[in-house]
This record gives structure tokens, sequence and C-alpha cells, in this order.
């Protein structure tokens, strides 16, 4: 049962109501509870459908099926962009960010009519893109290049959302700031705000970059201003698109690192160095937009070898910190809690009948070997030229975006649902199976669109048969076999994005009720959750043999692909 815990609420703020969780530990502020579940509520809305509009995207690009006439094509392709990279991510980590800061600090939330009002212009920009998309004069796709021209509305859409959003993440600093003040925690804050940290400088720099670029391209759309450069428009707008998917990456590490804590009792290795791999994405994973701009000629070789190469780099190796740190924190957790034989019954013994720490164990792999290594295939300059605008480049952001964020913020939901709305999982078997499902689709997904990818399929035309075009062109058959397996595999990622939904949607409305006396959670947590996931520290240096075997393995995929595609780029250079 819950208590509310009026004595511990500063002075200074008398109407600031806390409860104590019993299952997690956790204090939760009644504000910041309120404002966690809203956002998390519409995130799960727009990726209904958006997750709609991928499956119509899917079939359509299925030479078998071609589901949708070219311009509803677009216009589904445009709508899918907009509401599961922008709405469904952002709304989700919005409401990270207040359970990092708030919750997992144990403080109020700062300036909640703020974030009310964050919330308010997020959804009001939601659906004006959505309205602006589904009229039909907004087809522009995700990335809206000039001299294609959406609607006033649409661009304005895209302001207003980011506005809020900006709130939003002012709002968690001054969350921060509060916690502080009011000492609600000591020493350092924990690793998993110090990622949502991370995700807030990173989102300031995204959204400043979109409101750079959006608005004169709204006085445009409005006939004030004459011209948009396309090379600049490219160049800045990436600033935006791209780094919009590292607050993401920031966001699904530090929960990989909640559930980690809270589930198993996971600690981090060391906190000093994933510290500092969340700080490499501040220095450096932004400038990975590059590689969207490497066949444009405006762009010098030197600018492009220095962001392809040194910087990227760098970027790669917090990702690779990060790699190492979480699957070797949650061994150590394991051979702590009794799981000592052999290389692998830590990871045998796993609660892999926990959706949430299924989806965060399937995230991590998933993101790294499907979504990392092929990152840096694309971003390495002389490899680019194979796939780039081939539909292996939306390979590769399925390998991230959906296989590593979506399924991550699916095993986080699987936490705060209960812990927030104070409902047990409904359906608890749907759930256990709903991260396989899923996560075997998206990888289908990623792993198919590349291979098409790699045999030449372009990345924005609805008919891969060409039949329209006055000068044919003859794809290998395989690349059919691969656009029907892509078809498949989004029927089956859409099937465990229902049972996802529906276990949510179940779950808040009708889901057992926790604050009753003997109420008990079928997914239990970690007897020391709240000291774990809250507090500063490291795990006790041990040796870890499976995550060294894992590490090994994922480093000799790694090398193998890199140098295939070598391989593949030798070939080009018979014809030259």
């Amino acid at each position: 049962m819950t208590t509310i815990d009026h004595g511990a609420v500063p002075a200074a703020h008398p109407r600031a109501e806390y409860r104590t969780c019993r299952f997690s530990g956790l204090r939760i502020e009644s504000s910041a509870e309120k404002l966690i579940k809203v956002n998390a509520v519409a995130a799960v809305l727009f990726l209904a459908l958006g997750g709609l509009f991928g499956l119509l995207i899917a079939l359509t690009r299925w030479p078998a099926v071609q589901l949708l006439p070219a311009d509803w094509f677009y216009l589904v392709l445009t709508g899918h962009g907009a509401n599961v990279l922008l709405f469904w991510i952002i709304f989700f980590e919005i409401a990270v960010l207040y359970f990092a800061s708030a919750v997992i600090l144990g403080a109020r939330l700062a300036a909640p009519k703020w974030a009310w009002a964050s919330f308010i212009l997020m959804v009001v920009g939601a659906l004006m893109a959505n309205y602006a998309v589904l009229r039909g004069d907004s087809t522009v796709m995700f990335t809206s290049y000039p001299p294609l021209m959406a609607s006033q509305w649409f661009y304005l859409s895209l302001i207003i959302f980011a506005v809020g959003a900006l709130i939003g993440v002012f709002v968690f600093f001054g969350t921060l700031v509060v916690a502080k003040n009011e000492k609600t925690y000591n020493g350092s804050v924990p690793l998993v705000t110090f990622g949502a940290i991370t995700a807030a400088i990173i989102a300031v720099f995204t959204l400043a970059s979109g409101a750079i670029i959006l608005i004169p391209t709204w006085l445009w759309s409005l006939g004030l201003i004459s011209n948009i450069d396309t090379l600049v428009y490219k160049v800045v707008w990436w600033g935006m698109g791209h780094s919009s998917q590292q607050i993401n990456v920031s966001a699904h590490v530090s929960i990989w690192y909640a559930i980690g804590a809270m589930v198993v009792g996971a600690r981090p290795l060391s906190e000093k160095v994933s510290r500092m791999a969340f700080f490499m994405y501040i220095l450096f994973l932004q400038l990975a937009s590059a590689h969207h701009i490497l066949a444009e000629p405006g762009m010098s070789s030197s600018w492009k070898i220095v962001n392809t190469s040194y910087m990227m780099y760098l970027a790669v190796m917090g990702s690779m910190i990060h790699g190492l740190t979480v699957p070797g924190a949650i061994e150590a957790a394991q051979r702590r809690n009794g799981y000592t034989r052999g290389a692998f019954e830590w990871l045998a013994k796993a609660p892999w009948g926990n959706p949430a720490f299924a989806g965060m164990f399937l995230s991590l792999v998933m993101f790294g070997f499907i979504g990392g290594i092929s990152g840096v295939v694309l971003g390495t300059e002389q490899l680019n030229v194979l796939m780039h605008n081939t539909i292996y480049v939306p390979g590769h952001f399925h390998g991230t975006v959906v296989a590593g964020t979506t399924l991550a913020f699916m095993a986080g939901t699987y936490l705060l649902v209960p812990l927030l709305f104070q409902r047990d999982i409904l359906w608890p078997g749907l759930a256990r199976w709903q991260p396989y499902v899923f996560g075997l689709g998206a990888a289908g997904i990623s792993l198919f669109m590349m291979g098409a990818g790699t045999l030449g399929v372009p990345r924005r035309q609805w008919d891969i048969s060409l039949a329209d075009a006055i000068l044919r062109f003859e794809f290998p058959s395989a690349a059919y076999l691969m656009m029907g397996l892509n078809g498949i595999s989004a029927i089956l990622a859409a099937t465990g994005g229902v049972m996802f939904i529906v276990v949510v949607v179940g779950t808040i409305l009708w889901g057992p009720r926790l604050d009753r006396a003997g109420a008990k959670l079928t997914f239990p947590l970690h007897d020391k959750a709240r000291e774990t996931v809250s507090t500063y520290g490291s795990e006790v240096t041990m040796k870890l043999p499976g995550t060294v075997i894992l590490v090994g393995i994922f480093f000799a995929c790694f090398v193998l692909y890199y140098f295939v595609n070598w391989k593949y780029l030798s070939e080009l250079w018979l014809f030259r």
C-alpha cells in the first residue's frame, strides 16, 4: 500500500504531496506522477498511429501486395516519420526526464504549470501536424527538403511542438535545481539521472537546430521569404533530424541502466567510465549527422573526413562502453545473486519472463549488433557511397530507433505503469511474449531493408519494380525476396505493437489495483531497487567471463561486416 508522506515535504511548499511506493521504495510527488502519466499515455497513442502508418508503408513496398497508390504512400510516409520519430519518442522522453529527476531523486517537480503548458503545446503541435499531413497538402516526407513545400500549418505545428518540448526540458533542469536545493539526495546524481541530463543537453541543441531552420521555412511557406537554400536547409535540418536520435540513445541507455538496477540490482561497473561515455555523446554524437550529407558537393572533403572518422569514432566509443558496462553490470549482479556456475548461468537464469528485463536486453543486443554496426558502416565516408539514399538507410534507422529505442521504451513502460498507475500488469502471459514478438519483427525489418539496400533498392521509391519509369531497371530477384520478408516482418512487429498497446491500455483501465493491502507485483522488483537506482556507486570488481565472451563475439561480427563492405566497395573500382 502506498502512503502519503506530508512530513517529508519542504515547508515552503505545503501543497506538494508525496507517496512512497512500497514496491520500489521511491518517493513520488503528485504533480510529477500526473505529468509522467499524461506524457506516457500520449506517447503510446502516437506510437499506435505511427505504427499503423508503418505497416501500410511496408505492405506497399512489398511488391506482391503494393497496398497503397503512390500519392497515398508518400502521404502515409510523411505521417509515419513525424509520429514515430518525433511525437511518440519525444513524449516518452519527457516522461523519462521527469521520472529521472523528480522520482529517482525523490523531489517535487519544478514549475508544474509550465510542465502542463509544455504538454498542451506538444499535443497541439502533434495534432496539427497530423491534420496537415492527412488533408493532403503536406506530403514532404520526414526530411521535408525544399523545394518541396508543405502547408504553413505543418511547419508551424513542428515549431509549436518543439517549443513545448523545450519547455519540458527546462522543467527537468529546474527539477534538478529543486532537488539539489532541498537536499533530496546526497552526493552526485545517480547514473540514470546523469544519462537523462545528457539527453536533455542534446535536446536543447536539437530543438535549437530545428527552430533555426523551421522558422525561416515556415516564413517561406507564407510567402514572406522568396527562397530557402537547399544545402543550408539540409545541413541545419540534420542538426535536428539526426541529433534527435541521439536524445533517444541517451534516454534508452539510461533506461537500460534503470531496468538493470531495479530488476536484478545491477550497479554500473564504474560510475566514472559510464559517465564519461555519456559525456562523449554530448561532445561528438551530433556530428554523426554528417553521413546524411556526404553526397552533397557543397561540403568540403576535409569536413567530411574529420566528421566521419575521428569525431564519429569517438561517439561510437561511448556506445561501445555502454555495450560493455550494461551486460557487465547485469552479470556482476546476477553472480552476486548466486548464479555463479560457468560463463553463462547468470544469463540463462536471468528473468527472461519479465517483459521489462527481456525488452531491455533485446534492445541492448539489437541496438549494438544491428543499429550500431550498420551505423558505423553508413558513417564511413568511403563506404557510404554503397548505400547512400538506398533503403539501407531506413533499415539502419529501424535498427536504432525501433529495435533499440522503441523496444527499450516499451520495456521501461512495464516498470512505469505499475509504479505510477498503481495497477498490476494485465494479461501477464501476453506481456511476457510481447518483447520477443516485437523484437523479432523489428530485427527482420532492419535486416531485410539493409539487405535490399545493399542490392541497390532506392530509399524513397514506392514501387521497386519501377513499372512507371521511362528507363527500366531490374533489381536482382533477391531484392524482391528481401522486400517481401520485410513486409512479413512488419506484420510481426505490428502484432507485437498491438500486444503492447493492448496490455498497457488494459492495465491502466482494468489492471489489478496495487494500492490495496496484500497486493503483489506479477513481475517483482529487486529488494534494493530504490537504493541501487537512486544512489551513486560502482560495482565491486569481479571477473565477468560471460560479458567478455559476448563483447568478443560483437567485435568479431563488427570486423567481419566492416571488411565485407570494403570488399563490396573494391568491386566498384573495377568499373572506374
